[in-house]
């Protein structure tokens, strides 16, 4: 039997919904952020990337490359093998302990990305608390979804910050069930921040443990760069904070941090954690090297927003419609799949300007293939 003609017939679904992905073949220049070269079918071109999650250049940063080819002529290119056997590497013993101080908690948990961690940090706690019920925000990234799903456990989905939606969900639970309040600090594609204080007010409130998703706003935000949390006072009221050391911090991989017997039990139960790879030394030793770097440099975090707020106010003042955002996203809403694919087409061929156009499933769409108040370009400065 020939599979071929079911995998053509997919991808020819996509094509016809307009979401079929293109990816750009970029070359980004070392110490000429944001500036890279596209291999085009044309051949080579220069581009300004204006969609990058290496929000602060920290992936080109000297302190960054320089940790991170020091440790690789020392240490060698890979791990050597998952964390249990030979792959905790000293590099990514200091990490774990540098991401736990920059949160406040007693111990952190690297996985080799943010996805990863999410999707079996939150399958793994959940699943062992008994007859835990979950309460996750609607438009929680997908890698929470997953974790959600994983963890074969009851969720409610509250409406995107809503407290008293979430609260009338956590009310109608019994007082003695464990419960998981799971939500991001900072909304990638519509840029608005979760209210922590008034969420933790509710966990405190029924007994709930909180789990935040700091991707976005670790490093960006807060003393030292600790994130949202931490800017609004709430740090010591998460038990659970998730992020990523490719945004911010410019590398790869994803961690959390909390109570040294929170991640005592995922590292000793979860399966994305011990059957897998460790990252390598030289990788862990650049991500420290960003986190000790941006922990005493607020100099990147303000230059950014100022940036941030320029680009906001230009946008603004040419009549284009930018969704209101206090956040470093800066979303511009085009309502259309194809009008927003056909504009970004046209900002790289004829200026110059790399904006990849977010549009389903990255972002949900309404009745009739509508965008669902969301069909946007995300441009992160």
């Amino acid at each position: 039997m020939i599979y071929d003609h079911f995998f053509s017939a997919a991808l020819a679904r996509l094509h016809e919904e307009r979401r079929y992905r293109v990816f750009a073949d970029l070359e980004r220049i070392a110490g000429r952020f944001p500036h890279a070269i596209w291999h085009s079918p044309d051949g080579p071109r220069p581009v300004v990337i204006w969609c990058s999650n290496d929000y602060l250049g920290m992936g080109q940063h000297p302190k960054v490359i320089g940790a991170m080819v020091e440790t690789a002529t020392r240490m060698g290119a890979g791990a050597g093998g998952t964390r249990n056997i030979s792959g905790t590497n000293h590099p990514l013993v200091e990490l774990e302990r540098e991401l736990a101080d920059l949160h406040g908690k007693e111990a952190a948990l690297v996985f080799t990305s943010g996805y990863v961690s999410n999707e079996t940090g939150i399958a793994t706690i959940a699943k062992l608390l008994p007859n835990c019920v979950i309460f996750a925000d609607a438009l929680n990234h997908n890698s929470m979804i997953e974790g959600v799903r994983r963890a074969g456990v009851e969720k409610k989905i509250w409406c995107h910050n809503d407290v008293n939606h979430l609260e009338d969900l956590l009310a109608g639970a019994p007082p003695d069930r464990p419960k998981l309040i799971v939500f991001e600090a900072l909304y990638s594609m519509d840029g608005d921040v979760a209210p922590v204080n008034r969420i933790c007010d509710l966990a405190q409130r029924y007994g709930a443990m909180t789990y935040i998703d700091e991707v976005h706003s670790a490093g960006m935000y807060g003393p030292r760069g600790s994130g949202i949390a931490a800017r609004d006072g709430a740090l010591h009221r998460i038990d659970v904070v998730e992020g990523t050391l490719a945004k911010a911090f410019g590398c790869l991989g994803g961690y959390i941090a909390g109570s040294a017997d929170v991640i005592d039990a995922v590292r000793s139960y979860a399966p994305g954690f011990i059957f897998t790879t460790a990252l390598p030394p030289a990788i862990c030793a650049a991500a420290t090297a960003a986190i000790r770097h941006l922990k005493t440099s607020q100099w990147e975090r303000d230059r950014h927003q100022n940036r941030a707020a320029r680009v906001k106010a230009v946008l603004n003042a040419a009549g284009l419609p930018v969704m209101p955002s206090e956040t470093h996203i800066v979303p511009v809403m085009v309502g259309d799949p194809e009008k927003c694919k056909e504009a970004t087409d046209l900002l790289l061929a004829e200026y110059g300007i790399y904006v990849q156009p977010i549009n389903y499933p990255t972002v949900p769409r309404g009745p009739n293939g509508c965008a669902l108040r969301r069909r946007l370009i995300t441009i992160t400065c």
